[in-house]
């Protein structure tokens, strides 16, 4: 959803408070470090919405710089990212932070955990356009089974794994995922 800042802002408001209202769950992709940048208001008007805020850890370093955190740490800027503001506080919100081969960031009102990606030899990536994609969709694939978050990561983990090792953002036939 990201990416649709740049183009109606209004559209995700409105959808925004539909789901805030109904205690749906709203997840955000920041995307790409620009949108940080050059739609920050607009971000800023969306993010007091957002249950689940996704990234990796250039697009969370730019978010942070945008917003003053002060901060380099993928950690920090995590913990402080998931205590912004937020309008259905029936649901906590939850950060996810990807860092390519490094450990995965997660932020709830609890704690920061860290998660430790599958090891994959060099020589096995192939491409790497729409890793992080495929982990939002993985992440998201268990969330709607209401699978710990912990399975949630897992899920993420194996579907980005299997997107890098392929050319273009193609899956195998059967995905053997457990």
């Amino acid at each position: 959803m990201g990416f649709f800042i740049t183009v109606s802002t209004e559209s995700i408001l409105k959808v925004a408070n539909h789901v805030s209202e109904n205690n749906k769950i709203l997840g955000l992709n920041l995307s790409a470090p620009f949108i940080s940048q050059f739609f920050k208001e607009d971000l800023m008007k969306i993010i007091p919405y957002v249950d689940i805020l996704f990234g990796n850890e250039t697009e969370a370093a730019t978010f942070a710089r945008e917003q003053g955190f002060e901060t380099e740490d993928i950690k920090e800027i995590a913990k402080k990212a998931q205590s912004l503001p937020k309008v259905n506080e029936k649901r906590q919100r939850v950060i996810v932070f990807t860092q390519g081969k490094e450990d995965t960031i997660m932020a709830t009102a609890d704690n920061v955990t860290t998660f430790p990606v599958v090891d994959i030899k060099q020589d096995e990536i192939v491409d790497t356009n729409g890793a992080g994609d495929a982990f939002v969709g993985g992440f998201l694939s268990q969330l709607v089974h209401d699978q710990p978050l912990e399975k949630c990561i897992q899920a993420g983990h194996y579907a980005a794994n299997v997107i890098i090792r392929r050319s273009g953002c193609t899956f195998p036939e059967a995905p053997d995922f457990h």
